[in-house]
This record gives C-alpha cells, structure tokens and sequence, in this order.
C-alpha cells in the first residue's frame, strides 16, 4: 500500500479546514504526508492550518495567490510520497477514504489518476461519481444529484476525468506529464490533466469505496465563465491529437458561434469575449504547449476519443438542449468524426 501525499489548497478557508483536517489526521500512515498551501488567505487560513495539523503535516505559504494549478504543483514539489491525493479543504473525507484510494492504486496498476465518491452534505446524493468529458472540451460533474447508494454499488471503474476535489494521482504519472499546467489558474485544469494522462496511455478512474462529502455548487458569474471558456480552448487545442481536432474543427468553430448567442442570453458575453481574445494572444504559447504535450502521446487517436461523451446530461448545458435537434445533430456528428479517426 503506497504511502500518500496529501494536498490542501486553500484559500480563505479558515472555517472549512479543521473539519477537514480533523477528519483526515486519523487516516493517516507513518510515512504518509500532509501539505496545506495557503494561497495569500485573507482569513487565518494558514493559522487555522497549523493549529489543525499540530506539527502532523506542513503548511506552505508562497506569499500570492498561484491559484489551485499552482497551489497544488507547489504542494506536489514539496512531498516526495509514490501517491498525490489532492483534496479541496472544504471536501470532508470519510472514515477509510485514504486505505480505499490507496487499495484502487494496487488494483488497477494502468490507471495514473482516479477520484474518490464525492457527495454532498447528508450523503444521500452525488456530486459527482466521476466526472463527464465531452468532446467539445466541457467538462462536469458526473452523477449530479443522483443516489450516492448507488453509486456506492457501482464499485470500481472507469471514467471520463477526475474531479480536483478528491483524487490521486500516481506520481510517477504526474510526473510524466508536467503535473497541473499553473497558467491555468483555477478551473478545468483537472479535465486538462486527465486528458493529457489518458493521451499519454493511462487509465482514468473513480473508486467509490473512498468517499469525501462536499458542498458543492455551480456559482456563475464572469469571473468563472472566463477561466472556463479561456481553459477549455487551452485544453482542446492542446491535448486532442491532430487528425481528431482536424474533423472537429468545422464542430467547434460553429460552437464558438452558438456559444456566443448563448452567453449574450445568460448575460456573461463579456466574460466570453474576453477569452476569446485571451486564446487569440495567447497562440504562440499554446502552440508550443501543444508540441511539448502531444510528445507524450501513446495512444491512437482513436483510443483517446473514447474516453470522450457525446452526452448533453448536464445542468451546464441546457440551453444547448433547449435547442430543436441538437442532440441529435451533436451525436451523428460525433460518430461520423469516431469513424473518421479509426479509419
């Protein structure tokens, strides 16, 4: 059973970590690691910290905020333990939480990260029991408001990408693909990280028997959709191979189109506009970021789409289901492009 390096990112989350914490400690092994990095708090976040570890793990201060990429590479450069469990200070593990993470790392030697059972408070229903990557780029909370019983059941297997909430990572994978990318500051970073493992020939999973309860709620605002929208371009254009992104080129333009009729509906057209331009500045950078991730490539194009959805089920998306037809539309267009790259 590996030894685990545990990483807290916190920001401003003075109240939420001494439950956090308090619920952790106990689990942890002899040579196991605990890391808290507080990224510039305005709260006692780092004080707080210290007095729920009492000497049992480390807090780091950087002096900035590196957002949760950052925070959670510098927490990773900072422990040395076979396993990284990335945990969000408000995500509450459950009694045998790490023991279960640490069972899936033996049980499944080809998966390079997974996520534990993420629900929400009461524990009657999901966050999320794996999360959804589509092939546009979006991804989200697999699961949402489902039975967690259910999902308890279900056991061990695969999916899409693993929630930043609740997952580990081996490190020798980690490793191998550079970690989290810190430009991408907050959000979408974990679909980015297990696009790039799964390109790079690992399994992606969830292991239900760890469980974390987590308050959860998809807030929006300018602020989010930028990184979101700004994110999943960085994400696509890095990390799908190229005979893929060529046949869903004509796809993803037309979604940028439908995208922007959409955000002038929801009121966040600033928000996306700005992202756009954003990516636009940012090319250079993303087409070297694109050479250095797509040399880790080890899989046919074909293997890597999939582990990407044609399914619309998510509450992010219902405007886009509001649509006459474009499910459907979406899906055909979808197995014409699956048959395109098998080819």
């Amino acid at each position: 059973m590996p030894a685990a390096a545990v990483v807290i990112v916190g920001h401003d989350s003075a109240d939420a970590l001494p439950g956090t914490l308090g619920a952790l400690l106990p689990q942890l092994g002899e040579d196991d690691e605990v890391v808290v990095v507080d990224c510039a708090s305005r709260d006692d976040t780092a004080a707080a910290a210290r007095e729920a570890l009492g000497g049992r793990g480390t807090v780091l201060e950087p002096g900035e905020n590196l957002g949760f990429a950052g925070g959670c590479n510098a927490g990773a450069d900072a422990t040395s333990a076979p396993l990284l469990v990335l945990l969000n200070p408000d995500a509450v593990p459950e009694p045998g939480f790490l023991d279960a993470l640490r069972a899936a790392a033996s049980a499944h030697p080809r998966w390079g990260a997974w996520q534990a059972l993420v629900s929400l408070p009461g524990r009657q229903e999901v966050n999320t029991d794996g999360n959804v990557a589509h092939w546009l780029g979006i991804g989200w909370a697999g699961g949402l408001h489902s039975a967690a019983a259910d999902a308890r059941a279900c056991g061990d297997h695969e999916v899409g990408f693993p929630s930043g909430a609740a997952m580990a990572v081996r490190r020798e994978a980690w490793d191998a693909v550079g970690g989290f990318d810190a430009r991408y500051f907050m959000y979408g970073e974990d679909l980015d990280l297990g696009l790039r493992l799964r390109l790079a020939g690992w399994g992606i999973g969830v292991a239900p028997a760890a469980e974390v309860v987590h308050d959860y709620a998809f807030t929006k605002g300018d602020y989010k959709w930028f990184w979101l929208e700004r994110n999943r371009a960085w994400t696509v254009l890095g990390a799908y191979p190229g005979v893929l992104l060529a046949a869903l080129a004509p796809a993803l333009l037309a979604f940028e189109v439908v995208l922007l009729l959409l955000a002038w509906r929801g009121g966040w057209l600033r928000a996306k506009l700005r992202a756009q331009a954003a990516v636009l500045r940012e090319l250079p950078a993303i087409r070297s970021r694109r050479a250095s991730v797509q040399a880790t490539r080890s899989v046919t194009a074909s293997s890597f789409a999939a582990g990407l959805s044609d399914s619309l089920d998510s509450p992010n998306l219902a405007a886009a289901q509001a649509i006459p037809g474009a499910e459907a539309l979406q899906s055909a267009y979808w197995r014409l492009v699956r048959l395109v790259v098998r080819g």
